[in-house]
């Protein structure tokens, strides 16, 4: 429960550490935030694409159902590392949505941005060496955009830095 209370405080609250001015982000709390944040971006994304493309759907209901699952990863790794500090779900839920939404949001609209704007990637197949290499592009530039996202959230006591209060 103690976890519980102070998480609560945490979210809705100014914390002791706020009140000393915001955390001295680095550029490697950044990569490791980001990194994170791609790889439920990359399990989402290649399993509603590939899911999609199996199935036959046309490029809107894969991209929403692909947008979907990124989000739904994302928020389920940061929801299993919190819930293992001995955090109640509800708040460990609300952690994952205020550490996570942000980055996934901006890397979920570069990631899509560049597979929409690269040339036939949107009609690749999955044999297709074009499907695997755009989508591994899309998601190194959506890696590069999301991380200066990362450091300043995570320099204003937000994003990642919501997480880091529940490891010990």
């Amino acid at each position: 429960m103690r976890h519980e209370a102070h998480a609560h405080a945490d979210i809705h609250t100014h914390t002791h550490d706020q009140h000393r001015g915001p955390a001295a982000a680095t550029w490697s709390m950044a990569a490791t935030a980001t990194l994170h944040c791609l790889t439920g971006c990359a399990i989402g994304e290649v399993l509603g694409m590939v899911v999609g493309t199996a199935l036959g759907w046309g490029n809107l209901p894969t991209t929403v159902l692909a947008v979907a699952l990124a989000f739904f990863f994302g928020y389920a790794l940061t929801l299993r590392g919190v819930l293992r500090a001995g955090v109640g779900f509800r708040t460990a839920f609300r952690v994952a949505l205020a550490a996570d939404t942000l980055s996934i949001a901006v890397m979920e609209l570069i990631d899509n941005g560049v597979i929409t704007l690269w040339p036939d990637a949107m009609d690749a197949q999955l044999d297709d060496l074009l499907f695997w290499g755009s989508l591994l592009i899309s998601l190194a530039v959506a890696f590069v955009v999301t991380a200066p996202v990362n450091k300043w959230t995570i320099g204003r006591g937000k994003g990642h830095a919501v997480v880091h209060r529940y490891h010990h």
